[in-house]
């Protein structure tokens, strides 16, 4: 067989030029599983993968041939049936006789029939040996029958083994579906749930309104009678002053030249006498109002009622919304203005505004100061033409630089359009989690809603939203999960990508998904948000749509290379750096610099910006710049295309970024700092001029621009591990992921390693079907890996502790902090949580102890543990605790025995796996050398045998967060994966006594 497998993959090169074990056992097996040659190549032409032409075509008709086929041996109850068969039938031929003779031979004959028939059922059985003396041919058969071959055997025990197979993986899929259609009834139960339970409130309070308004009606109805009464009264008396005002006018003009009797001068003196007393009448009133309007009563007469009801009512009547509502207002502003809260100076700038418009100021113009206002289009040709476009076109790209509206204002106008009627929503999808947050504060801001009602966000492990939310932004990352639930998005009227031109990993299957769902649901709204970049292209994938431009900036930018000016004029600062290591240090280094200079220079406000930043420091930089200062924002490139910062206008670049990079031979991911891409570059400069004219400053040549940069980034899905990511199409019943419709298709070597990680994982089965396991596992939002490792451990019963573990993971590794001013103090607290184990522990520990302590702040600062980390492991934690329910999987705890968390780490992470050698730690499989990270409990120790949770590739290939396992775990959880013989332990052999030789002797 093995031969047969190296002269496959022989003739794979020579005919594709690629080979693999596992596809040539593929060949094998389906040419094993053919009829003959043309079913065989049926076969290979249904998998899409291979052009069938004549070499092809040659090599099928020879795999068909050298594969070793069993010549067909008849077994004895089968060859029994044929010659009772043949025998029936023979004896059809003769007609029966009436002679004695020949009807007692045929009893015989038929009793010899049941006799051999017996035999062969014996035989077949293996019950006991035969008691009668058989004839001659029964004992040649009987011969024959012990003398088979051994192959025979081993068919039918390879049949039978394949029948197993094939009960076991129809069983899986049935349980598969079977556990998708529960969480499906879990969902459909839930929303039912929330929908009834909101129907029965709204019905109770509508009874209790109504009983309300039965026991108040005969109190209120007197009351609002003789309010009504007066409101008449008011209104007839200045209509009937009206009257007599114009009766007198008439009279006056029609009989001036006439002589009135003394009876008609009386009736025009009487009329203008009652105007003229009904004129002082209501000036009087009025007079009396303003008194009254202008007394001050303290708020404890008014809520004892000694302040006359008439004084109460014109209270009312100017705008209180109750009694003693004038003091309850100035104590609320009083409060509001002592309290501090984001956005507070801003709002009070825009109160100023709205009451400074009501007047004529006399100032003169270079005195008045200068509001920025927010960016919109509304109200301009702008908004109508882009939503006449909407309308027109199911498919729209826009192309806009980031700064131009299309991420905060479309929305809005969408909304205002009616896109959110009849329950639907409006969803718009962000690279960033940092960006998702904002947007959408930024946009409840705008609306005037609270963020989470009719605006809110989702991210991973953080959900901001209600059942009255329409306008909803997200990660694609979200977005995709969203479609396990509801495959064709019924819930939206309008799908927003935003920020295409990223072209991250999950947007790129997104592209392919909405595309599809276009198709299907017509009256579904895709736009594609994208800067500058690649609008054309977009355009061409999704079948020619329009593409819709929006000018963005407003000023010209100059763009300097290699110069750096010490002066210039009033602008904030936008500079990019690679991460946060560099931010820090540069923050730390300008901080430095400015404290020497001291008064020497005006003030510089020194803001960072990246992923990790807690959101009250995030939130800085968009806060106004102090009068005679400087803002200098340090930013990865978040800053790019995410975000807009006002007042931006010198932007420095040094040209380059942290590019995230997949090894799919040694399964390893990198983060590398390379040079990039000239589009980005272009990005960066269009941060500057978005109020005036800017400047960027770029920190290479312009040769180098143009020579040694790429034109674009290369796209994510292409330099990244796809495991999650075909997991999730998997789940979506995505089987065909060679043809589907990717932009731009990943490498075939990553898409294999990834199945085949899926493969030994349990999630998929030998046909690359989804399993029952993989179906759970795609519920839970981590890594395929940790995902088996949650769902291990309810078999190990540890799931208490190995959720905390899972959620500690996956914060990333920005637990603890080393301030420089303090190395020694930060490592002498680590290594209190130190425990024997490993790191995975290490984080259990750190957990457990914070939970003991209260969720404390001051606990995480006085052992160097960033609040903010822990606070959003325990988010982590609550979110994958209610989803235990979801994939059936109970809670249970270990207590303080640390071998179950161990084996759950090892049955989801059995593929990085390392061991110690004399050259150091390498991986069982690819023999990588690889190194404990310095930061590890593990780094001094070296157990023989380890697990790491990710291998990173900086200065050397480390593995973090180790924990120590035993070898023969490996053989326990993945037996399938791992042989007795690439486990063996060399140090356990002894070697052969040998006496050395000297150098003499050795010549």
């Amino acid at each position: 067989m093995a031969n047969l497998e190296q002269w496959v993959s022989d003739r794979l090169h020579d005919i594709l030029g690629l080979s693999d074990k596992y596809v040539a056992q593929f060949m094998i097996g389906s040419a094993r599983r053919s009829s003959g040659p043309q079913d065989f190549l049926s076969r290979l032409r249904e998998t899409g993968t291979i052009d069938i032409d004549q070499n092809v075509a040659a090599f099928a008709q020879e795999l068909f041939e050298k594969i070793p086929r069993k010549q067909e041996v008849e077994r004895p109850a089968r060859a029994m049936e044929r010659q009772i068969l043949e025998m029936e039938k023979k004896n059809r031929t003769y007609t029966l006789l009436e002679d004695s003779d020949s009807g007692g031979e045929d009893v015989k004959e038929r009793s010899k029939v049941k006799k051999d028939k017996d035999r062969a059922k014996k035989r077949k059985h293996l019950r006991k040996k035969q008691e009668e003396s058989p004839s001659s041919s029964e004992d040649e058969k009987t011969k024959s029958t012990k003398m088979a071959p051994k192959e025979e055997n081993v068919h039918e025990e390879t049949e039978e083994e394949w029948e197993k197979e094939e009960r076991e993986r129809l069983q899986d899929l049935e349980e598969r579906d079977a556990f998708a259609e529960r969480v499906k009834q879990k969902d459909k139960e839930k929303t039912r749930h929330i929908l009834e339970r909101n129907d029965k409130k709204a019905y109770e309070e509508a009874q209790k309104r109504l009983k309300m308004a039965e026991e108040d009606q005969r109190k209120m109805l007197p009351e609002l009678r003789k309010k009504s009464r007066r409101e008449y009264l008011s209104k007839r008396e200045a209509e009937k002053l009206e009257d007599l005002e114009a009766e007198i006018i008439d009279e006056e003009y029609l009989f001036s030249n006439h002589t009135l009797t003394s009876q008609e001068k009386e009736d025009l003196d009487y009329k203008k006498t009652v105007r003229d007393l009904a004129k002082e009448y209501k000036k009087a009133g009025a007079k009396e109002k303003e008194e009254r309007k202008n007394r001050y009563y303290m708020p404890e007469e008014k809520r004892s009622k000694t302040v006359p009801e008439r004084d109460l009512e014109l209270e009312l009547e100017e705008g209180s919304q109750e009694i003693g509502g004038e003091q309850a207002r100035w104590e609320e502003e009083r409060l509001g203005a002592a309290s501090l809260h984001f956005g507070a100076k801003a709002e009070r700038e825009r109160g100023l505004k709205e009451e400074s418009e009501k007047y004529q100021l006399v100032l003169e113009e270079d005195e008045m100061i200068n509001f920025v206002s927010a960016v919109t289009m509304k109200g301009t040709l702008m908004e109508k033409d882009l939503l006449s476009a909407i309308d027109q076109h199911q498919v729209l790209i826009i192309e806009g630089e980031t700064g131009s509206g299309k991420t905060t204002q479309i929305p809005q106008y969408l909304f205002e359009e009616g896109y959110t009627n009849r329950g639907m929503k409006i969803g718009c999808t962000q690279p960033r989690r940092v960006a998702a947050m904002s947007v959408a504060a930024r946009v409840a801001q705008e609306m005037g809603v609270k963020l989470g009602n009719e605006v809110g966000y989702s991210i991973r492990f953080e959900d901001c939203t209600s059942e009255r939310t329409v306008l909803k932004y997200m990660t694609d990352g979200m977005l995709l999960r969203e479609f396990l639930t509801e495959p064709d998005l019924a819930s939206y009227s309008v799908i927003i990508i935003d920020e295409a031109h990223e072209r991250t990993l999950h947007t790129d299957i997104l592209f392919g998904l909405i595309k599809d769902i276009a198709r299907f649901r017509p009256d579904l709204k895709v736009l594609v948000a994208s800067a500058t970049l690649d609008t054309e292209r977009f355009s061409s994938f999704f079948d020619d749509a329009p593409v819709f431009r929006i000018p963005g900036r407003r000023f010209p930018v100059d763009i300097y290379y290699t110069k750096i000016h010490v002066t210039q004029s009033p602008g904030d600062v936008l500079v990019f750096l690679t991460g946060q290591e560099e931010i820090e240090a540069c923050c730390e280094l300008l901080q430095d610099r400015c404290r020497r200079l001291g008064s020497k220079i005006p003030e510089l406000v020194i803001l960072p910006i990246y992923a990790n930043l807690p959101s009250d420091m995030q939130a800085k930089i968009f806060n106004p710049t102090p009068p005679g200062a400087r803002k200098v924002v340090v930013a990865t490139n978040i800053a790019e295309t995410s975000l807009t910062i006002d007042g931006i206008i010198y932007v420095i670049d040094p040209g380059f970024c942290k590019q995230k990079s997949y090894n799919a031979r040694t399964g390893m991911e990198s983060l590398i700092v390379t040079p990039c891409s000239r589009a980005s570059a272009n990005q960066r400069a269009g941060r500057a001029g978005r109020v005036a004219a800017g400047k960027c400053f770029r920190l290479y040549t312009a040769w180098a621009f143009k020579h040694e940069m790429e034109e674009t980034t290369v796209p994510e899905i292409q330099r990244t591990n796809l495991g999650n990511v075909v997991l999730l199409l998997k789940s979506l019943g995505i089987n065909d992921l060679i043809h589907f419709d990717f932009m731009d298709p990943p490498p075939h070597e990553t898409l294999v390693l990834a199945l085949e990680q899926l493969y030994a994982l349990g999630a998929l089965n030998h046909l690359g079907e989804l399993t029952k396991l993989g179906r759970r596992m795609a519920e839970l939002p981590v890594d395929p890996m940790l995902s088996k490792m949650i769902l291990a451990s309810e078999q190990y019963k540890c799931s208490e502790e190995v959720l905390t573990i899972a959620a500690m993971l996956s914060v990333n590794n920005s637990i603890f902090y080393r301030p420089k001013d303090k190395v020694v103090h930060a490592d002498n607290a680590r290594m209190n949580f130190v425990v024997p184990g490993g790191d995975h522990l290490v984080l259990l520990n750190v957990y457990n102890q914070w939970v003991e302590s209260g969720y404390s702040t001051q606990w995480c600062y006085e052992n160097f543990i960033q609040f903010r980390s822990m606070r959003r492991a325990r988010d982590v934690r609550e979110q994958l605790e209610g989803l235990m329910d979801r994939i059936e999987v109970d809670v249970c705890s270990c207590n303080d025995d640390s071998v179950p968390i161990r084996k759950a780490v090892t049955a989801g992470y059995f593929y990085h796996t390392a061991r110690i050698t004399k050259g150091g730690y390498k991986t069982v499989k690819h023999q990588q050398t690889v190194y404990v990270h310095p930061n590890s409990s593990l780094f001094e120790e070296q157990p023989r045998w380890l697990i790491y949770h990710e291998l990173v590739f900086t200065t050397k290939e480390f593995m973090r967060q180790v924990i120590e396992i035993d070898s023969s775990w490996l053989l326990e959880v993945a037996p399938h994966y791992y042989k007795n013989k690439e486990l063996e332990d060399s140090s356990s052999k002894k070697m052969p006594r040998k006496q050395g030789k000297a150098r003499e002797e050795l010549g």
